[in-house]
């Protein structure tokens, strides 16, 4: 038998054109802008990415640049563990839908998990924020 992992999956609406939502959210250069909960110090580390944070550095893989608004990413934490986390931008009429699915480690408690989604849908809201702008 399959065990699937619990997953929450987080939205916001953006009243802007996809292509421009997806140019600037599949920059990693713009992440301290916007994704606040994952750490800051973005900066370039070979073919990767990598953010301070306060458990230490982290590696960041982001799947390659397309037409799909895919911005599905990797997060390696200071100990390798990987975290995938699939993310999208959706047309939506004139606007965009940015979704994400936030999968719930092994080791999450209920606090943990919902503290996690929390962040992630703050991340969001601003992002809608500074986009709107």
């Amino acid at each position: 038998m399959i065990k699937f992992k619990e997953v929450r999956y987080l939205s916001v609406s953006i009243e802007r054109e996809p292509d421009a939502v997806y140019a600037f959210t599949s920059n990693p250069e713009n992440l301290p802008q916007w994704a606040v909960g994952l750490g800051q110090g973005v900066q370039r580390a070979g073919e990767h990415w990598e953010v301070r944070t306060e458990q230490g550095t982290v590696g960041l893989r982001f799947t390659p640049h397309n037409v799909y608004g895919v911005l599905d990413h990797t997060v390696v934490l200071p100990d390798g563990t990987e975290i995938y986390v699939p993310m999208r931008v959706m047309p939506n009429g004139k606007g965009s839908e940015v979704m994400l699915g936030l999968f719930r480690q092994p080791e999450m408690d209920d606090t943990a998990f919902a503290r996690d989604a929390g962040v992630m849908q703050n991340d969001l809201k601003v992002l809608k924020a500074l986009l709107e702008r």
